[in-house]
C-alpha cells in the first residue's frame, strides 16, 4: 500500500473495487499523462447508497447525506484510477473535479454537495489533490442518483 492509500486507511476507509459500468463505457481511460474517469456514482458493492434528488424536506435526500454520497463518488473514482495505474502515488495532480447534483429545483446548494469529493482528494493526494472543478445541478442521473462525479488526474510517466 501507498502513501495515498495509507492515508485513506487513516481516515477509516479503504479503495474499493471498481464499480462495473452501467452502459457501454470503461471505468477510466489513460490518455498520454492523463486518466480521465467516467462518471462515478455512489455505489457501494454495487448497489446505490441512496437515490433520489437533493433538496430540503420530506422525500429528498439531505445536502448533508448528498455531500457523504459525493465522498462515495469520489473514493469510486479513485478506484477507476487505481485500475489504470496500478499505485496510486503515480498521481502527481488532481485536474479537475466535475460533480452533478440531483436537484430539487429549488437546491441551489451545488457547491457544498460537492465538496464531500473535493474533500477526500485532498485529503487523499495532499496539496497535489487541489483541483479546478465544476459543480452542476441537473434534473435527473442515472439509476435515480443523487450525486455523480468524474475527475481528471495528471500521473508520472
Amino acid at each position: 500500500m501507498g502513501a495515498v492509500e495509507d492515508r485513506l486507511a487513516e481516515l477509516g476507509l479503504a479503495v474499493p473495487e471498481v464499480a462495473a459500468p452501467v452502459a457501454a463505457y470503461v471505468p477510466a481511460l489513460q490518455d498520454g499523462s492523463r486518466v480521465f474517469t467516467s462518471g462515478q456514482l455512489p455505489m457501494v458493492s454495487g448497489q446505490l447508497a441512496d437515490t433520489g434528488k437533493v433538496g430540503e424536506g420530506e422525500g429528498h435526500v439531505s445536502p448533508e447525506r448528498a455531500k457523504e454520497l459525493a465522498q462515495l463518488c469520489a473514493l469510486n473514482a479513485i478506484a477507476a484510477v487505481k485500475s489504470v495505474v496500478g499505485d496510486l502515488d503515480k498521481v502527481e495532480r488532481v485536474v479537475k473535479v466535475v460533480g452533478f447534483v440531483a436537484s430539487d429545483p429549488a437546491f441551489t446548494g451545488q457547491p457544498g454537495v460537492i465538496n464531500g469529493a473535493s474533500e477526500l482528494l485532498g485529503k487523499a493526494f495532499g496539496d497535489r489533490g487541489v483541483h479546478a472543478r465544476s459543480a452542476v445541478g441537473v434534473a435527473v442521473l442515472p439509476l435515480d442518483a443523487p450525486v455523480e462525479v468524474e475527475i481528471i488526474v495528471h500521473v508520472a510517466d
